[in-house]
């Protein structure tokens, strides 16, 4: 057996700069001297997963260290600790090899750091800084290259990517989609997509976990906030903003507020001085998917329908099961997600309420994903020849607006949401943590077959922030296997597993970001720290959940008005043509033979 398998750990001696310590010899010099505060700047190295080292191959040079006896430079990130190692981090060698290799990168990379939309969120210029850089030494050819502008989630520009990896190794060993790889040699090496094909004709989920973790401009999220300025400023039109549940505790992150805070209040007050018409709360829609997706998840389980059945509120998510698994399409659930559900009755219910032309109604989501932006614009999600949403922004875009706004966010008073769609129960308020969505479902489910009136109902056997977990609960005196994964390289191993026969589920729930929407491409980055990020904002919501005085979708007051007033009988015709959807098959444009 060895010694991994047994988990049997050697503690070795090591001294970083004159500190003596005892660590664990599987621990990297960058990793121990984290130990004992001591930082160690990188551009590469990337600790992501559940405290999975991912990207440390050296890539960058930055983290370069002495080590006594050696005659080279030691890169922090990839050179394991051994017994008696005497390390500096911050010698005179040390910082001028770092200047060195910051300087060398700089000289390959545009100058535009004032117009740039990673200014002042940029790692590169952050360590430029921390080395005192103030002139680029290093003169001659600078690579161009085509910015790809194809996809409405994400640019890449690829003069400013500096070869890190982590774009590729986020891509590949967590979300298992494969959509980057380095191509050509020394100064014409590229990260690049197979066969250079714009990102539209790739088989990115626009999930935008490749995003979060690029330290430059080289990947970003493209930017509504324009269009939706302009859209405020328009007299003759209507703008109203609704705001997913995972918004409310992160947002607060990029105002200096600590990780988790609930910022709901002045989250509305923020929207409504930035001067949208009406605020109101995904969270309500959530409750709707709930109410649907119950009904639908019912009728399968009672009348011999297709199971497992899989819910279908992340659209990365279904964009990977459209890709890879079309033969599986018959098993997600049929419901539009929340946001795209509040746009559809925004554009009915909320028009005939407020008696309001549909065409002059804006809806603009506040979401924590950039596949949510991809989502709007899928023809299915539409309905009298006016997509169900118009605008998507990302909480970071949100906090953009803020800013621009001049809004001292941190000193608002909390307002809030207009009602009519604007009221939630605890089930649409865990819609953004990994299990939330299925949770809220058994807990819907469990209400509709009892009639039992359970407002403290948790399942505590859904929660947690494993990649991939399972659980049996009872509904109804039935018991139901069911199965939760958030990473798409977790769906994957869940998905073959269902193909080849060797699993059975009732109830899936998949989310694509790691955590689930709290660690969407859209909210501030959280690989900087560690997994604790995700769990603080979960506890949040799940903090906000316990609080609620109603916490079953069935029961909330507004969508039982909804459905008495406009939809009828849940699942039923309008509610069909309104609420859900349809998938299809796609295919990865192939180059010719």
């Amino acid at each position: 057996m060895s010694r991994e398998s047994s988990g049997e750990k050697i503690m070795v001696k090591i001294t970083i700069n004159n500190t003596e310590l005892e660590v664990n010899d599987n621990l990297t010099i960058y990793e121990a001297a984290k130990l004992i505060n001591v930082k160690i700047p990188t551009l590469c190295y990337l600790n992501l997963h559940q405290g999975k080292i991912l990207n440390n191959d050296a890539n960058c040079r930055v983290c370069v260290v002495e080590v006594e006896g050696r005659h080279n430079l030691m890169p922090a990130c990839a050179t394991k600790v051994e017994n008696g190692m005497v390390i500096k981090t911050n010698s005179i060698r040390t910082v001028k090899a770092r200047r060195n290799v910051v300087e060398l990168i700089l000289s390959d990379h545009p100058q535009d750091c004032l117009t740039c939309s990673r200014n002042n969120q940029c790692e590169l210029q952050d360590l430029a800084s921390e080395l005192s850089i103030t002139e680029i030494k290093y003169a001659g050819k600078r690579a161009k290259r085509l910015k790809d502008t194809s996809s409405v989630s994400l640019v890449r520009n690829l003069e400013k990517c500096i070869l890190c990896n982590r774009c590729k190794t986020v891509c590949s060993n967590i979300q298992t989609v494969g959509v980057y790889s380095k191509a050509g040699r020394g100064f014409e090496t590229t990260m690049t997509t197979a066969f250079d094909t714009p990102m539209t004709e790739s088989p990115c989920t626009f999930c935008g976990q490749c995003v979060s973790v690029c330290p430059t401009a080289a990947l970003t999220q493209v930017n509504h906030t324009v269009e939706v300025w302009d859209a405020i400023s328009n007299p003759d039109k209507t703008v109203i903003v609704q705001t997913a549940p995972a918004i409310r505790v992160a947002l607060g992150e990029l105002f200096g507020m600590p990780v988790g805070t609930n910022v709901t209040g002045k989250m509305v007050s923020a929207l409504k001085e930035i001067g949208f018409d009406k605020v109101f709360d995904t969270n309500w829609a959530a409750d709707l998917t709930v109410v649907e997706e119950t009904k639908e998840f019912l009728n399968r389980l009672n009348n011999g329908g297709t199971l497992p059945m899989l819910t279908s509120c992340c659209p990365a998510w279904v964009n990977f099961i459209e890709y890879y698994y079309p033969e599986l399409l018959d098993i997600p659930s049929s419901c539009k997600s929340p946001h795209q559900m509040f746009g559809a009755l925004a554009k009915t219910y909320l028009a005939e309420k407020l008696q309001i032309k549909a065409e002059n109604i804006i809806v603009v989501s506040v979401m924590p994903c950039l596949a949510k932006k991809y989502e709007s614009t899928r023809l299915e999600m539409a309905h009298g020849g006016l997509q169900d949403v118009d605008y998507v922004i990302t909480t970071k875009e949100l906090a953009r607006m803020i800013k621009e706004a001049g809004i001292n966010f941190n000193h608002l008073k909390d307002t809030n949401f207009d009602q009519l769609m604007g009221e939630s129960t605890g089930g649409g308020t865990i819609f953004g943590t990994t299990g939330g969505v299925i949770e809220a479902v058994v807990r819907n489910a469990v209400f509709e077959l009892t009639d039992h009136e359970l407002p403290r109902i948790k399942f505590t056997e859904l929660r947690g922030m494993e990649g991939l977990r399972e659980a049996t609960v009872t509904i109804n005196n039935q018991e139901c296997k069911i199965a939760i994964a958030n990473g798409l390289g977790n769906a994957r191993a869940l998905l073959d597993k269902i193909k080849k026969g060797e699993a059975n589920y009732h109830l899936i729930e998949i989310m694509a970001c790691p955590g689930g929407c709290i660690g969407g491409g859209g909210q501030p980055s959280y690989f900087k720290a560690d997994q604790d990020f995700l769990a603080k904002r979960a506890s949040a919501l799940y903090q906000a959940d316990a609080q609620k005085e109603v916490r079953i979708s069935s029961k909330n007051p507004e969508i039982i008005k909804l459905y008495q007033d406009f939809l009828g009988e849940v699942g039923r015709k309008k509610a069909h043509e309104l609420l859900h959807t349809h998938y299809q098959k796609r295919e990865v444009e192939k180059p010719s033979e």
